[in-house]
């Protein structure tokens, strides 16, 4: 398949863009939808909406989930919030403004018109969520309570205490749950997809494998989409949950989808620090806690063993404030991590030497600690548990962790990869967030996709094909399954000479792309990590100690396959970040910084969006290019002083 790039952007107005394409494309009607069957991977907060919203309208649903319920998608992990440009506030908001602040924070690495749909649509999505019972936040008037987050100076973000992607998830979950009650989606739970399957050219089915019996099953369908989220679990520690993986969307890939923008990951500055080689996950801390947390270190190296309290105010560095004085510590998520890391490699970081302090001394003073704790009382209760430290009483310590990735499959403006009939939602494509994204966007995102933009778009394809009758005793459905077996069975090979365990090749390959893909990039350490990722991906398949040869439950089995996929993404995430000789957003190449050390654009030569085409495992991919065009903004340097 030779990969073509047509973004399919409407023509006309930006601000007429959406409503004027809605009005434009093929619809189904009512009594035939019900001959059309979908398949949906993944039931986070894209997956159920979609799944939700398309059997609603009438469509055959088959929804897939690797966990044992729906309710445990990684959506449950958001804490702070989701934008909408509802102006609740009154303080200048407007749906250019949400459009505007997400271009710039993803530093003009993302695709115009989507950016612009998702603002648009961000509002509806809060009444939405009301309408379905999600308990935001409210004012004692009763209005809904909205506050601010990095890389904004408006207050658009809704929440749920600390526990937004909770609230959030269970209505959609909710929204989904009653069309299985009524038979119109057929839920497989503890189920993962292993293969895409193309008929022709189009994307008509998956294989899988259930996890508790280990049966290899085909599923057809018209449709497939993918809403798997994304791969940050490929740093081994990271925010994601440990279910989190990439090969839905790889093994796409391999089937010839264009994978975009790979090396775009975020680091997210307020988590928990490391504190030994024990965990095998990191605990974020809401990005809403630095609307009222103030982030310092000591400005000299002989106090950072003291105890905070007796550190005197002039002897502190409040960094962001100084550095960023129009946004100070609600800078976006790239910057504040890469200023953490100076400010610790400069010798002044607290605790084991890699954190800094987040201190709600001066708004406990302000406004009382119980107004604190009506506000964040959760998060402290977490951030005290694990820590064992009161943080009414002494500064948290953070430290930045990995926890979103931009990158993930190309789609068209319809939420369609390059392989005709494969969607793609939320996390697992790249279109919405370019270089980097700004806080309480990803539940956004999610739930537009799934909402608000997928029960338009895939009715527009279905009406447009003319699809031949496909079941799953067609030839390439075999041929799928055949291959999926074949790399099984490669990783239950019983070689009684291994000697590594699959947790030891996740954690090398974890430690090598945080160290060389990580915060910073250079040239010398990314030709390090694909040579190195190469060597330990041929050493995993002939030295891999997996111990129980069981098809049935066999987490060691369901680790290596996750990690097989990740050996291979890396290497494309590390050529990715050495094609782009150039800073932006997450994106940090140490030779392209700006005298005072922030990312230096290369307008000139990488204002596009990469898109590789899978070329075979030992062989080097291929890199296409689809350009940026700016029609109604202005592009500039990213400043946030």
């Amino acid at each position: 398949m030779s990969i073509i790039l047509d973004s399919k952007i409407p023509s006309g107005p930006l601000a007429q863009k959406w409503s004027s394409h809605k009005s434009n494309i093929k619809v189904v009607n009512p009594a035939n939808k019900r001959k059309y069957d979908v398949i949906v991977v993944g039931t986070g907060l894209a997956g159920a909406s979609a799944s939700a919203s398309l059997a609603e309208l009438g469509y055959n649903v088959k929804t897939f989930c690797v966990q044992d319920s729906p309710r445990r998608a990684h959506s449950i992990a958001a804490q702070g919030g989701i934008n909408a440009a509802k102006n609740y506030m009154n303080d200048g908001d407007s749906v250019y403004r949400l459009f505007y602040d997400t271009i710039k924070g993803g530093d003009y690495r993302s695709r115009e018109a989507n950016v612009h749909r998702l603002a648009e649509c961000s509002a509806g999505i809060i009444d939405q969520c009301v309408a379905q019972g999600v308990p935001f936040a409210r004012e004692y008037s009763g209005e809904l309570a909205n506050r601010s987050f990095g890389g904004t100076q408006v207050s658009r973000t809704f929440y749920a205490r600390g526990q937004t992607g909770q609230q959030l998830l269970i209505g959609a979950y909710q929204a989904m749950m009653r069309q299985v009650e009524l038979g119109r989606v057929k839920l497989h739970a503890r189920t993962e997809m292993l293969d895409l399957v193309l008929v022709n050219g189009k994307a008509r089915g998956i294989i899988t494998r259930d996890l508790t019996t280990g049966e290899i099953t085909r599923h057809a369908a018209h449709t497939v989409i993918l809403a798997t989220g994304g791969y940050g679990r490929i740093f081994y520690l990271s925010t994601n949950a440990w279910n989190s993986n990439c090969t839905a969307i790889w093994q796409a890939h391999k089937r010839g989808a264009a994978f975009s923008n790979p090396c775009f990951t975020q680091i997210h500055p307020t988590c928990i620090p490391v504190s030994g080689d024990h965990q095998s996950k990191l605990t974020l801390m809401s990005e809403s806690l630095r609307n009222d947390g103030r982030v310092w270190t000591p400005k000299r190296k002989e106090d950072i063993k003291k105890d905070p309290s007796t550190i005197k105010e002039e002897d502190r560095d409040y960094y962001l404030e100084r550095k960023y004085p129009s946004f100070g510590n609600l800078v976006p998520r790239d910057i504040a991590s890469r200023a953490a890391k100076e400010a610790c490699d400069a010798g002044l970081g607290v605790g084991t030497g890699r954190a800094v302090y987040l201190d709600f001394r001066d708004a406990i003073k302000r406004d009382g600690e119980k107004t604190v704790a009506d506000k964040y009382g959760n998060l402290f209760d977490m951030y005290s548990k694990i820590v064992d430290e009161n943080p009414y009483q002494s500064p948290m310590k953070i430290y930045p962790a990995v926890h979103y990735t931009m990158g993930g499959l190309w789609v068209d403006y319809n939420l369609m990869s390059n392989i005709p009939g494969l969607h793609v939602l939320g996390e697992a494509n790249f279109s919405d967030h370019g270089a980097n994204r700004l806080g309480a966007s990803a539940l956004m995102q999610g739930l537009c996709d799934g909402y608000f933009v997928i029960p338009y778009t895939i009715g527009d394809y279905l009406a447009s094909q003319s699809f031949e009758k496909v079941d799953t005793n067609h030839p390439e459905f075999k041929a799928s399954e055949e291959f999926v077996n074949a790399k099984i069975g490669a990783l239950l090979k019983n070689n009684s000479k291994a000697t590594k365990t699959t947790t030891e090749y996740f954690r090398e390959l974890g430690l090598t792309i945080w160290d060389h893909v990580g915060m910073s990039r250079n040239e010398t350490g990314l030709k390090q990590a694909i040579t190195k990722i190469q060597n330990l991906r041929n050493e995993f398949w002939e030295n891999l100690k997996i111990g129980s040869t069981s098809s049935e439950v066999n987490k060691n089995l369901e680790l290596a396959s996750k990690v097989a996929d990740f050996l291979e993404l890396g290497e494309l995430m590390a050529r990715d970040a050495l094609m782009r000789k150039e800073s932006c957003g997450g994106h940090f190449r140490e030779e392209s910084q700006s005298p005072d050390g922030e990312a230096l654009r290369d307008d000139a030569n990488y204002s596009f969006v990469s898109a590789w085409e899978f070329k075979g495992v030992d062989k080097e991919p291929v890199l296409h290019k689809e350009p940026l065009i700016y029609e109604n903004i202005k592009i500039a340097t990213r400043s946030y002083k």
